[in-house]
């Protein structure tokens, strides 16, 4: 697993983050291109909640497809389209990987396709087995 790298010499991280995580050589690497809140038959839900949690079920699946889960994230970058969602996004993070903290970026933007609301590009690792 990661180690967390937090030095005293920083301020602490506040919201669910890690301000470093350390990798093990040798270990196995996942790149998540950014996720978007639709599904395969190209239906988006209207509301920010059902759409966040739906990248990050999406963000869950490939991770399990390399055999991998939310613990293996260590670094989450998060690209949203208003700054009054960043309450709600972190929230539904917190409470889908529990106490683990990658490491994380939150980015307002006005270029996503005006269907999503957010999008979601995520780095996991493992050790080798």
């Amino acid at each position: 697993m990661p180690i967390m790298r937090n030095p005293e010499s920083v301020s602490p991280p506040v919201g669910g983050y890690s301000h470093g995580l350390e990798i093990k050589p040798g270990s196995r690497y996942l790149f998540i291109s950014g996720q978007i809140p639709e599904e395969p038959n190209g239906y988006v839900p209207n509301d920010f909640e059902s759409q966040c949690k739906m990248v990050w079920k999406n963000i869950e699946e490939i991770l399990k497809s390399s055999g991998m889960t939310y613990q293996n994230l260590v670094k989450v970058t998060t690209y949203l389209t208003h700054p009054d969602q960043a309450e709600k996004n972190g929230e539904i993070r917190r409470r889908l990987i529990g106490i683990h903290r990658p490491a994380l970026t939150v980015v307002v933007v006005q270029t996503l396709h005006s269907k999503w609301l957010l999008e979601i590009e995520a780095i996991a690792a493992s050790e080798n087995e």
